[in-house]
């Protein structure tokens, strides 16, 4: 009854969902901030989660792979 792969789509749907609310964060900060180095921060936050979403949930994917 227990699927080894619930815990795999559980970690990737993790990482999608922490990747895009730190997303939204940095475009929040973006448009509240009212000086440079907020506004530096809230792009490189939204950098580094655009970056997480596109690599960590492919790098796990392709590390849980099961040999051919």
């Amino acid at each position: 009854m227990s699927d080894p792969a619930l815990p795999r789509w559980a970690a990737l749907s993790a990482v999608r969902i922490i990747g895009s609310f730190g997303a939204v964060l940095g475009v929040i900060l973006v448009g509240r901030a009212e000086t440079t180095g907020p506004k530096v921060l809230g792009v490189a936050i939204v950098l580094a989660a655009m970056w997480m979403l596109a690599t960590v949930p492919r790098a796990l994917a392709a590390r849980w792979r099961s040999p051919k």
